[in-house]
């Protein structure tokens, strides 16, 4: 791979209005070149971007295009910065009215030095925000996915469509669609803007003396004019590359819009810098339809403000898992204690969640065409979550941390939307630590509040993911919740239904069919506040669940909580997996003799507390 940095530009606005300036703040900066003017950090525009490419590994040669006007002070920038002065290239033009234009510079440096290899072109006077790119992720990701590659980031609102090459992509394939160079107001709603950051394949650069030949005018001769006849005209592959961060051609604005710029990346820096980014997400209750969500069911569920999972990132010079002093013991007090804890709480804590969160995070980035920075830090966990008593608590560490992550290298939920946030939860656990679980803990988490879930085979198999609709939250009923004090019999709950279910077994399918049908009507009952058959419906779940995975799979605790519970007419069910129950006590007399009995059978009782989102600062 060549790279050829672009910087042959004549007589910008920034320099005119350098040179003109009255106030006196700029006189040193008269007559030097656009790419060689400071930049972020305390360096020159064009240092930044001889570090970024200044590396043997990935590039055999590194080259750079000027013109004969400002030639001279470029090969003072390269002796003072060990940049072979042998690869400046000299276009021979002295005035912008004699340019070549860039794809024409482009094609100078490529005959003049025989150049037969893949190559890199960036604007050497483009702005970046990003002081921390890595640009052998974009490598990377050019030689993955094949064909030509274009670099794009999401403009900022006060940015024109009107002045840059706007790029709409195909969200599954990451190919360009369309290109539109400097389009008018109203040709696409797309805001994802493409900049003088190219990756051209040896087999491609012939068109580029094809497109010379069509456009003969040095004002057609940009590369975004080309890119634009390349995707459109030619239908060349050309794929697309976000980069979270922003891009400005300092050629192209006056000397406010170069300050005004560079004023606002360096204090979004500054402002980021060992900034502290702190998510929670919250354990849930399933109300009604579970466990049928891996079974292509429907299923309503709620987030609870009770008991939650808090990740904290904070940057640093080195990446630090740092271990929970509870969760992750390593340390204890006799082989005893180390028996106890290890029956009652298992072998795994959270730590192992947010190494595989991570590690899944970078591959997503990387296959989805999104640019990271090289930025470290420290990450560190909370949680009060009952543990190993079906409430999520796995899940919601790991959701907790992805959030996190995309706050620290700026992904949005355009980046990655909120149905495919709940998918990657869920491969982390099943991919990555082989936790069986389904969908619905991870999509309530996502999303947050009461949710009602439809996970059929047409809309998985058509869209990669189910239907989602957050329901009124304003007149929920008192639910209440139960746990198991030791939970080491919780049962073994999903048994070989699962195993059933993909051999057809009629009774398992028939009985997926009528969880769904409970979670329609229930989500009926909760619209209507009808909550007498809401009581009828929770506790027809759990009926349908003991035929179908029997008491010895269910375990002796959870059913001594059940019956504890009917016995004083409250509606009770599982609101996961096992170790827990919830239920919904419409006599206030049964419910506190309710809650007397299942405390004094060892049980921990609580009213739920829903969280809902809306009136939360949380995102």
């Amino acid at each position: 791979m060549i790279c050829i940095l672009l910087v042959a530009g004549h007589g910008t606005l920034l320099e005119e209005q350098i040179k003109n300036d009255t106030s006196g703040l700029y006189r040193h900066l008269s007559g030097i070149p656009k790419a060689l003017l400071p930049g972020l950090g305390g360096k020159k525009i064009l240092d930044f971007w001889w570090e970024i490419v200044n590396t043997r590994q990935l590039f055999s040669e590194v080259y750079l295009v000027t013109n004969a006007d400002k030639f001279k002070h470029y090969e003072r920038w390269a002796t003072a910065n060990n940049f072979p002065v042998e690869n400046i290239i000299n276009d021979g033009t002295t005035t912008y009215e004699k340019r070549l234009g860039a794809v024409a510079d482009l094609e100078l440096a490529i005959q003049s030095r025989h150049l037969q290899d893949d190559i890199m072109v960036i604007a050497g006077d483009m702005l970046c925000a990003d002081q921390k790119f890595d640009i052998a992720q974009v490598l990377r990701f050019f030689k993955m996915r094949g064909g030509e590659l274009a670099i794009y980031y999401e403009m900022e609102n006060d940015e024109e469509t009107t002045s840059r090459g706007i790029v709409e992509v195909c969200p599954d394939t990451h190919r360009i669609i369309k290109f539109y160079e400097k389009p008018v107001a109203g040709t696409t709603n797309s805001r994802l803007a493409s900049v003088v950051f190219y990756c051209l394949r040896k087999d491609t650069l012939p068109t580029i003396g094809e497109f010379l030949h069509l456009k003969e005018n040095a004002n057609d001769r940009v590369l975004g004019k080309y890119l634009q006849w390349l995707i459109n005209e030619v239908n060349v592959s050309v794929n697309g590359m976000k980069l979270p961060t922003g891009f400005q051609l300092i050629g192209q604005v006056g000397l406010s819009d170069y300050t005004k710029w560079l004023a606002h990346y360096a204090t979004k820096y500054h402002e980021t810098y060992g900034k502290s980014i702190t998510h929670r997400s919250y354990a849930r209750i399933g109300i009604v339809g579970n466990p049928s969500d891996g079974f292509h069911g429907k299923t309503i569920a709620m987030t609870i403000a009770n008991f939650w999972a808090e990740v904290t990132l904070t940057e640093s010079q080195t990446l630090e898992l740092l271990p929970h002093p509870l969760n992750d013991p390593t340390r204890f007090g006799s082989l005893q204690d180390l028996y106890y804890i290890s029956r009652k709480e298992g072998y795994f804590g959270g730590l192992r969640l947010l190494q595989a969160t991570c590690k899944k995070f970078y591959q997503f980035c990387s296959k989805e065409g999104i640019a990271l920075t090289k930025q470290n830090f420290t990450l560190q966990y909370d949680t009060n979550i009952p543990r190993q008593v079906g409430l999520a608590g796995s899940s919601a560490i790991v959701t907790a941390t992805l959030k996190c992550l995309m706050d620290f290298y700026n992904l949005t939920d355009q980046d990655l939307p909120k149905p495919r946030q709940a998918n990657f939860v869920l491969d982390v656990e099943s991919d990555e630590l082989f936790i069986t679980a389904g969908l619905q803990d991870r999509v309530v988490q996502v999303y947050e509040g009461l949710i009602y879930m439809d996970f059929s085979k047409d809309l998985m198999d058509k869209q990669g993911y189910g239907n989602y609709v957050s329901m009124d939250m304003s007149c929920i009923p008192h639910f209440w919740l139960a746990y198991l004090g030791d939970p080491s019999d919780s049962g073994m709950i999903h048994s070989n239904v699962r195993q059933r279910w993909l051999n057809g077994d009629p009774e398992v399918v028939a009985a997926m069919k009528m969880f769904a049908d409970l979670t329609d009507k229930a989500k009926e009952a909760l619209e209507k506040r009808n909550w007498e058959t809401l009581v009828h419906l929770m506790n027809q779940n759990f009926d349908l669940r003991r035929q179908l995975y029997s008491d010895e799979c269910l375990g002796e605790g959870n059913l001594k909580m059940v019956k504890i519970a009917r016995e004083f007419g409250s509606a009770v069910k599982f609101p996961g997996s096992g170790g827990a129950v919830t239920g919904l006590c419409l006599n206030p007399d049964n419910m506190v003799a309710l809650k007397r009995a299942l405390q004094e059978a060892g049980c921990v009782f609580c009213h739920i507390v829903p969280f809902d989102p809306s009136k939360s600062n949380e995102s």
